[in-house]
């Protein structure tokens, strides 16, 4: 995002955030029309997708510094869905989930067919299909999963719309059903444990017979996968599981099963 743009969507959110805030609140809401009264007050074009202002501070970018020093200590504001065209700013712990640098890597196989990779579209899409074809959310849980679908758009109680990248349902040995809604990030956005809310309350709402299990996924340097299992403890979403996978021709493993049999 250019800086022209990204200035002027720091200071819409300014007005915004401190239109409602005073020392002591912890969450507040707002709504959707507020972008284009506060474009209005400061003289400011409004962008072409209001809702991208929204966005950006949900996803890719940080809160303006002056919205940051209101936020105590080992504690971070988030904006979170709250009903169609309304939002709720929320005082919690760090909602940002970044991979862990130290981690090793883990060699898969590259089972993708090429032409995907030649005719990808963007980021999110080509580490959605790496995952499918590597089956890496099964390697991940440790459950026989399936797509069910890409982008499901849904209506949520109390959230309002939403979309899941992808939605898996899988099953385990002892005929547990499970339901995976997964979260990509490619480019500068990065993995938001607002969006695994929604994602569980998806989950609670459409498959009450299933277990919910959020999983977030980004690319690392280097083409790595780094995969996250997102758990809700009190209220807080918190990471379960981590790993990062590399996905290697078939040629670096040499022939590990070759069997000398002498006919």
């Amino acid at each position: 995002m250019a800086r022209s743009a990204q200035a002027r969507y720091a200071a819409l959110i300014e007005r915004i955030f401190f239109a409602h805030w005073a020392e002591g609140i912890e969450g507040f809401f707002f709504e959707r029309t507020e972008i284009k009264s506060a474009a209005d007050e400061l003289g400011i074009v409004l962008p072409d997708n209001p809702g991208d202002v929204l966005y950006s501070f949900r996803f890719r970018a940080d809160l303006p510094p002056k919205i940051l020093a209101t936020a105590s200590e080992g504690m971070a504001w988030r904006i979170e869905l709250a009903g169609r065209a309304r939002y709720h700013f929320v005082l919690g712990r760090e909602h940002r989930i970044l991979p862990r640098p130290e981690l090793v890597d883990i060699k898969i196989p590259d089972a993708t067919p090429e032409l995907i990779g030649l005719y990808a579209l963007a980021d999110e899409q080509a580490l959605l299909a790496m995952v499918r074809y590597n089956r890496l959310i099964d390697i991940f849980l440790g459950i026989t999963t399936y797509s069910l679908q890409n982008h499901l758009r849904t209506t949520v109680r109390g959230i309002g719309q939403i979309e899941i990248d992808e939605l898996y349902v899988g099953v385990d040995k002892q005929g547990a059903h499970y339901v995976v809604p997964v979260q990509a990030k490619g480019g500068k956005d990065q993995i938001s444990t607002s969006q695994a809310v929604q994602d569980l309350r998806a989950c609670e709402e459409k498959f009450p017979g299933a277990k919910c299990r959020p999983v977030s996924m980004q690319f690392m340097s280097g083409g790595i996968i780094a995969m996250f299992e997102l758990v809700e403890v009190d209220g807080e979403v918190r990471v379960a599981e981590e790993r990062h996978y590399r996905l290697v021709p078939a040629s670096e493993f040499g022939n590990p099963l070759a069997i000398d049999i002498d006919l």
